[in-house]
């Protein structure tokens, strides 16, 4: 058969990638439980081999390791609602350290410009007939929103029970979808799959356990209120790449001015969160989840606003994993290898305008870069010296 022209196949990869995209934006409400389930299912399989191994009944060795994960989300789930309690009891010093500092912004403004307090009062009435206005709108919203993740929570588990239930006949599936002579490469790309997933979630609940101890531990040492509060509401965000750890200073700053009249405290937990993302991102967190796959961070950023423009939060959640289950793919495919680069981190110093080996895709170029960029392990170096 006759090859396609370049032009033809790289056109054809477009338009795949495409309508890929398309497909989990319209059934993200389907697709979304079901890769999650996937990735839990991974998760789950090495308490699902102990069971087997100790001759536990197949049913009791998948329904076991769900039991013991919906024990441990609904502990979190517990342990996230008693903390909104608490915030919810000192409503009325939230209320009072409100009106305060609004009453400093109102008085810097009028300083500085020629907008008078009554402008501004009446800005505020506007804005807030305008929220009220589109409450049933919101409120309606929310419902749909709690709904579906109901929904989403309660497919999860069926879909792990179902994954590890057929996995053999799945996996029977994907080595016939391909000729034998693939079977080799299809192999490693489950296994570096398998490790790579693993690895990754797991260490995101380590992840959550140590910034929530670390984070709220000091911040309640330090007598900052809510300080558990702000841990654990940093520690969930964080679990979305780049834009969390955002989102979570901006909350734990908001949870702070409310809770105090002062400025100290507020520099207090950017401190704090700052000595704590230092030692998360260059210290505890590469030793937990290691360096099998790096993604590069252009990729990981414009892959956490694309999933979370077409499956919300979800999809930002399981940006990270699923492009490096993308990037393994491509590295093992001739005809998808150009992606696998543009996904990695293997960043050449020198310009490829310059040097032309660097424009061509080798096993030797690949290496040289690995170690350049300090990707390949230290053993596996000493070999190719």
């Amino acid at each position: 058969m006759k090859e396609l022209p370049l032009t033809v196949r790289r056109s054809i990869e477009l338009i795949g990638i495409c309508l890929l995209g398309a497909l989990l934006s319209i059934g993200n409400d389907i697709i979304m439980p079901v890769l999650m389930a996937f990735f839990l299912s991974i998760v789950l399989l090495p308490l699902y081999r102990f069971l087997r191994a100790w001759k536990f009944p197949e049913f009791l060795s998948i329904l076991l390791p769900i039991l013991l994960g919906a024990v441990f989300i609904a502990g979190v789930i517990w342990f996230f609602s008693a903390q909104i309690s608490i915030l919810a009891a000192d409503f009325p010093q939230i209320q009072k350290n409100v009106n305060y500092h609004l009453n400093n912004i109102s008085d810097w403004i009028n300083n500085k410009t020629d907008f008078s307090t009554k402008e501004q009062i009446k800005f505020l009435n506007d804005q807030s007939n305008k929220l009220l206005t589109n409450a049933g709108n919101i409120i309606g919203g929310a419902a749909g929103s709690i709904t579906s993740a109901f929904i989403f929570i309660g497919l999860v588990p069926i879909y792990i029970y179902l994954f590890l239930s057929y996995k053999n006949l799945l996996l029977r599936f994907v080595f016939v979808w391909f000729e034998p002579d693939q079977h080799k490469k299809v192999k490693e790309v489950m296994k570096e799959t398998e490790i790579i997933i693993k690895s990754y979630l797991i260490g995101l609940l380590i992840q959550i356990a140590y910034i929530t101890v670390l984070l709220g531990g000091i911040l309640l040492l330090l007598d900052i209120k809510h300080a558990l509060l702000i841990g654990v509401i940093f520690a969930l965000l964080n679990l979305i790449p780049y834009v969390g750890a955002l989102i979570g200073n901006l909350l734990g700053v908001m949870l702070t001015l409310t809770s105090s009249q002062e400025l100290l405290p507020i520099f207090t937990v950017l401190g704090v969160i700052a000595i704590v993302q230092f030692l998360d991102n260059n210290i505890l967190m590469p030793r937990i989840v290691g360096s099998k796959v790096k993604i590069n961070a252009f990729a990981a950023i414009l892959g956490v606003f694309i999933a979370g423009s077409l499956a919300g939060i979800s999809g930002m959640f399981l940006a990270l994993p699923l492009v490096a289950v993308l990037k393994i793919i491509f590295d093992r495919s001739n005809i998808f290898k150009p992606w696998g680069i543009l996904l990695g981190d293997e960043n050449p110093v020198k310009s490829p305008m310059r040097f032309p080996k660097l424009r061509m895709s080798s096993k030797k170029v690949d290496k040289e870069l690995k170690i350049e960029n300090d990707i390949t392990p230290l053993e596996k170096r000493q070999n190719n010296k």
